[in-house]
């Protein structure tokens, strides 16, 4: 039997390292964005091009996501979460190798697939070796990647290519492979779920098509590199795939997606508000460059470093996200600090060029400690109350739904970007004012997720909760 010392100690180092494996894995998914002009010229080809590069990436995981939970309870958790970061590091090796664009992009699809299994098997990996009562904690160290790529790989990337090689970005991926494997090999223990039937390969297919058509239409839209009419017909063929899917996952006798966490309370408030509200923060990282260097007329450099401002309060919040979850509890918190999330939003549209930055930053940090309260609040939550034979399916649908709100979150970030673009002729340059309506549209996104936060009971995932003994 273990010391009672061990079971405190070790899951917050296993949640640390797999912290810092979603980290790596997020990171390559933002840190190309700024690399784009370097990486074209060394292929010879048009910058543009390079887009099919991050695309690629981002639909391998929408295909490969809803298998990681039965893979990783089919041959246990640590042997499938070392192999992802063994296929993520060997990925890296031949992303920065590569001579050509499409050496590059298959490079890509093959760190997608070790992607789209190390984030969702490293999560069900905490979950699994955590016990409720100290979920919380443990899940704000998983929150932390997904605020901070979004923030930090624009401009690291850009730093990167401007004073080394662009095939750095993916090449010190490396060392850090290599350590996180020798860390899970020692710290992990290789748990297999139990009850999985055969392979639902009819399942796979249907989630596979649905994911590929959604992300990718979202990136259509987002990038408008198709017609508006293509990309809603493509979008409605996707969703119409995707209802078929869960169709056939409510009569298959062995889904490879068990949808009965939905049957959770806690689970489907959280998944379902959860996705419009990540959606609406998912389009902050995609809006704010896009202001400071088309409307306020800054350089990327410049521009990152306001956007530092945000991370300092994804950071700074850490520390104070347990003790304010204790004291006020999950829906107080979800209502007050989401309040002060739009607020921040709102405060975004009313920026212009002549704002001073003793105004921006401010506004820009106190967003950073909302967006990660709000992070750390529903990623708790949603797992707060699933039992742990239905956690693998829950986990994998968390994952699938999350990556699916960040494209949705960006493309409606675009969609309300060029909408407010009709309002002035064709050939006049994006204005201030355009912003000023994305971000207004946006912050309604994020009033629609509070308003379905208020669904929640007064005392939802109390359990997890650690608040001082009444006095006798």
């Amino acid at each position: 039997m273990n010391s009672s010392s061990e079971p405190l100690r070790q899951p917050w180092t296993v949640a640390l390292l797999v912290a810092g494996a979603m980290f790596m894995e997020q990171l390559d998914g933002t840190v190309i964005a700024t690399a784009l002009p370097q990486m074209a010229a060394s292929f010879e080809v048009a910058a543009v091009d390079l887009n099919i590069g991050m695309s690629a990436y981002l639909l391998t995981l929408a295909v490969f996501i809803p298998a990681s939970g039965w893979i990783a309870d089919k041959f246990g958790a640590r042997s499938v979460f070392t192999a992802a970061i063994a296929t993520f590091t060997f990925a890296s090796i031949l992303c920065g190798s590569s001579g050509s664009l499409w050496q590059f992009i298959g490079a890509r699809v093959l760190q997608g697939v070790g992607g789209a299994l190390m984030v969702p098997t490293g999560r069900l990996i905490v979950l699994r070796n955590t016990e409720k009562q100290h979920l919380m904690r443990a899940i704000a160290y998983l929150t932390w990647p997904a605020l901070s790529a979004p923030i930090l790989g624009p401009p690291l990337g850009g730093l990167i290519a401007t004073y080394a090689s662009w095939r750095w970005i993916f090449l010190l991926n490396i060392p850090l492979g290599l350590i996180a494997i020798g860390f899970a090999l020692v710290l992990i223990p290789n748990v297999r779920g139990g009850g999985r039937g055969p392979f639902d390969w009819p399942g796979f297919a249907m989630t596979g098509l649905a994911g590929l058509g959604l992300i990718y239409s979202l990136e259509t839209i987002g990038h408008g590199h198709m017609s508006g009419a293509v990309s809603g017909l493509l979008l409605g063929a996707s969703l119409a795939m995707g209802l078929l899917a869960v169709r056939h996952m409510l009569r298959a006798a062995h889904p490879l997606l068990d949808l009965s966490a939905f049957r959770v309370p806690t689970f489907m408030i959280a998944l379902r508000g959860g996705i419009a509200f990540r959606a609406a923060i998912a389009a902050l990282p995609f809006l704010l460059p896009l202001l400071f260097q088309l409307a306020f007329g800054l350089d990327p450099f410049a521009s990152g470093l306001l956007l530092l401002a945000v991370f300092a309060g994804n950071l700074g919040m850490k520390p104070a996200t347990s003790t304010v979850l204790n004291r006020i509890g999950f829906k107080t918190t979800l209502l007050v600090n989401g309040g002060i999330a739009i607020a921040t939003i709102f405060g975004c549209s009313l920026l212009t060029p002549e704002t001073p930055k003793a105004v921006i930053v401010p506004l820009l940090f106190v967003s950073g400690l909302a967006r990660s309260m709000q992070f750390t609040t529903l990623n708790t939550l949603a797992f707060a109350d699933v039992p742990q034979p239905r956690m693998s399916g829950a986990n994998t649908l968390f994952s699938m739904l999350n990556q699916m709100a960040s494209g949705l979150g960006i493309a409606i970030g675009a969609i309300a970007l060029r909408l407010a673009g009709l309002m002035h002729p064709a050939e006049t340059a994006v204005t201030t004012r355009d912003f000023q309506i994305a971000f207004s549209v946006v912050a309604l996104l994020a009033i629609a997720a509070l308003m379905d936060f208020r669904r929640l009971a007064p005392d939802a995932a109390d359990a997890l909760r650690k608040r001082a003994a009444p006095s006798r």
